[in-house]
C-alpha cells in the first residue's frame, strides 16, 4: 500500500512544514500553485530515545516533497504525520474531483438497514447511532458504548459498511483493517488525513471523505496555534467526498 502510493507521487518543492499540537501541515508548490496537506499529529513516544523525532528542525523545507512523503514509512510517529501531510500536499496539486457531501451523509445513504462499523470515534457517531440499524464504533480510547480497537477482528468481517479513520494510514493499522473487510462491503476512509487518490480502489476502498485546504495562510496559522479540526474547518478547509469505486453494498 505505502510503496504504491509513494511511487505515484511527482516530486515538488516544499514551501512550509508546520507541526501543531493537533495537526501537521505541509505546503508543496507546482509552477506557482500551492497545495497544503493535513495530517493528524502523532507524537507518542518511540523506541529510539537517542534519535530526535525531527532531524534538522527549521530546515525541513530544504527537503523535497518525495523525501518528506517517504517519512510515512518511519517508525517514529511524528515523522509519519509529516509524511502523510506531504503526501496530501502533493496529491492536492492534482486533486480528485469530488462533491461536498460529508462522510456522515454518505454513511447514512449507504448504511441504513445495514450492519455498519466505524473505526474512530467521530463527532457524528452518536447521530449515526440513532439513525442506522446497527452501528459499532471502535476506538483506541473507547467511550460510552464504543468498543476497543482490538475488537476489529470480531466486528469488521460482519459489517456491510466499514468507515475507517484516515489516522489508521498514519499509524500503520490500515492494511490490517482493510484485510478484515468483506469483499462485498462498502469501505470508506475518512478524515482530513485521508490521501485523496484513486489508488485506494486497488485495496478495496469504495469512497474517500477527506479535506481540501482553501485558505492556506489562515490554516497554517491556526495549525501552529493548536487548532482542532472543527476550528480549522471554519478557518478555510472544505470537506470533500469522492466515490472511487461504486461497488460494495
Amino acid at each position: 500500500m505505502y510503496p504504491r502510493i509513494l511511487a505515484s507521487l511527482i516530486d515538488h518543492p516544499v514551501e512550509t512544514v508546520q507541526i501543531g499540537v493537533n495537526w501537521t501541515a505541509v505546503v508543496a508548490e507546482k509552477k506557482g500553485r500551492q497545495s497544503c496537506g493535513l495530517a493528524s499529529t502523532l507524537a507518542e513516544g518511540h523506541n529510539h530515545s537517542s534519535e530526535p523525532d525531527i532531524p534538522l528542525p527549521g530546515s525541513l523545507e530544504k527537503l523535497s516533497s518525495q523525501e518528506l512523503a517517504s517519512w510515512i514509512l518511519s517508525d517514529i510517529p511524528l515523522r509519519r504525520s509529516i509524511g502523510c501531510a506531504a503526501i496530501n500536499a502533493v496529491l492536492g496539486l492534482c486533486p480528485l474531483n469530488g462533491g461536498d457531501q460529508n462522510a456522515e451523509a454518505v454513511m447514512l445513504e449507504h448504511g441504513r438497514g445495514k450492519k455498519v462499523a466505524l473505526v474512530g470515534h467521530f463527532p457524528f457517531a452518536e447521530r449515526l447511532r440513532e439513525q442506522l440499524g446497527e452501528l459499532h464504533v471502535l476506538d483506541l480510547d473507547p467511550r460510552g458504548s464504543d468498543l476497543p480497537a482490538a475488537a476489529a477482528p470480531q466486528i469488521l468481517p460482519g459489517a456491510d459498511l466499514v468507515a475507517i479513520t484516515g489516522m489508521a494510514f498514519i499509524n500503520h493499522t490500515l492494511p490490517k483493517l482493510l484485510g478484515l473487510c468483506r469483499e462485498d462491503a462498502f469501505v470508506m476512509i475518512l478524515g482530513p488525513s485521508t490521501p485523496l487518490t484513486s489508488i485506494w480502489r486497488e485495496f478495496g476502498v469504495n469512497c474517500l471523505a477527506g479535506a481540501v485546504v482553501e485558505n492556506i495562510p489562515a490554516v497554517l496559522s491556526a495549525v501552529g496555534q493548536g487548532a482542532t479540526f472543527r476550528q480549522l474547518h471554519k478557518t478555510g478547509v472544505r470537506l470533500i467526498t469522492q466515490v472511487i469505486d461504486p461497488g460494495g453494498i
